[in-house]
């Protein structure tokens, strides 16, 4: 049997993404809801060789750090200006360099090691296809970081990759799917520390509350709070979890069980705990929390909260974030005799301006 590239398709994915003709195609891939959920012990750990063949050049640690440092560097780029500008960095990473360190000699330890490190760049890249609303796109990048974490050995990837894909499978509704994931990740978890209990334990406990499981839900939240409270202070590029991430749950818990006062509540406390810099987990929040207020008739209080979603929608490049000034502008004509709603719109009219004709 040939022997299996487990980081080629990876490559031959990340290409397909860079290339104008075939993006089109890429962003019309389904997502399917009815996925088998991977096992760590899958195909490609087990049933087909995963050491690539050889090729000039050898690579060691110091390579290892350079996808380490420059997967960080990208999800730092995420958070300040969006995944329009990061993803396309991303992909072009994984072809131009990724790749060839992937087929380069090294010794086993180091080779898993760049196994690891790529798993960790394309569970990335797959999140931001997801945040792109790309995703089939999304989906196709999270397999191959599983497949990359089974041939790494590497449990922490494979199960954090499966919790993305669970939020994924939540935020496209589909809750029976979310919740197996969610529970698979938990599952493969290996000797967890408490910071990846808090970040299996959240999306949990919102996978359980979608599938009407609210004492499920409030277990898992306890637990989350619980683990949250004795993890370090490390902030994590990829995979964290902090209490801004926790209040973000427990406002997911609330809102599936129709307590959007509650809500509310939790989203505000969530932007409280939130980074500075974390300006595209804020855009997204403080949309979800706009929406809330307006479902409330808190009008005054959602307009301020859109306002401030202008603020760091104006500087970054993510589709997520025209979708939310979509249902922006669809909540401003529906209120619109309403004087702050009318300031408000003048505003989204100059930011539409801005923006250009594909938010117009």
């Amino acid at each position: 049997m040939a022997e299996r590239v487990p980081t080629q398709e990876s490559a031959d994915l990340g290409s397909e993404d860079l290339h104008p003709a075939r993006r089109g195609v890429l962003a019309a891939s389904l997502y399917s809801a009815t996925l088998a959920v991977p096992a760590f012990a899958g195909r490609a750990g087990a049933a087909e060789p995963t050491h690539p063949p050889r090729h000039a050049g050898r690579i060691g640690a110091g390579e290892v750090a350079t996808v380490r440092t420059m997967t960080d560097r990208i999800a730092d780029i995420l958070d300040e200006l969006g995944g329009g500008h990061a993803r396309p960095m991303a992909a072009a990473f994984l072809v131009n360099t990724v790749a060839p360190y992937l087929r380069a000699t090294a010794t086993e330890a180091v080779r898993k090691d760049m196994l690891s490190a790529a798993s960790d760049l394309t569970y990335l890249t797959g999140w931001m296809a997801m945040y792109e609303r790309r995703h089939g796109l999304g989906q196709r990048y999270y397999v191959k970081a599983l497949e990359l974490a089974r041939a790494a050995d590497d449990h922490l990837t494979h199960c954090r990759t499966l919790r993305g894909m669970s939020l994924q499978a939540s935020h496209l509704g589909h809750g029976r799917q979310a919740r197996e994931l969610a529970d698979s990740a938990a599952e493969a978890a290996p000797q967890a520390g408490p910071r990846l209990v808090a970040f299996l334990r959240g999306q949990q406990a919102h996978a359980a509350a979608m599938v009407g499981d609210g004492r499920g839900a409030r277990d898992r939240l306890r637990e989350a709070e619980a683990a949250l409270s004795r993890a370090d202070a490390r902030r994590d590029a990829v995979g964290g979890y902090d209490r801004a991430a926790y209040e973000f749950h427990v406002a997911h818990v609330r809102a599936e069980s129709g307590d959007l006062a509650g809500s509310v509540a939790a989203l505000q406390a969530s932007l409280r705990a939130q980074p500075a810099q974390q300006r595209q987990g804020r855009l997204h929040a403080n949309a979800v929390l706009a929406e809330r207020q307006f479902a409330l008739r808190h009008l005054d209080a959602g307009c301020a909260t859109w306002s401030a979603f202008l603020d760091d929608y104006l500087l970054l490049s993510t589709a997520r974030g025209d979708e939310h000034f979509a249902s922006l502008r669809r909540q401003l004509r529906v209120h619109a005799r309403v004087r702050a709603v009318r300031q408000l719109a003048e505003r989204a009219r100059t930011v539409a301006v801005h923006k250009g004709p594909t938010v117009r």
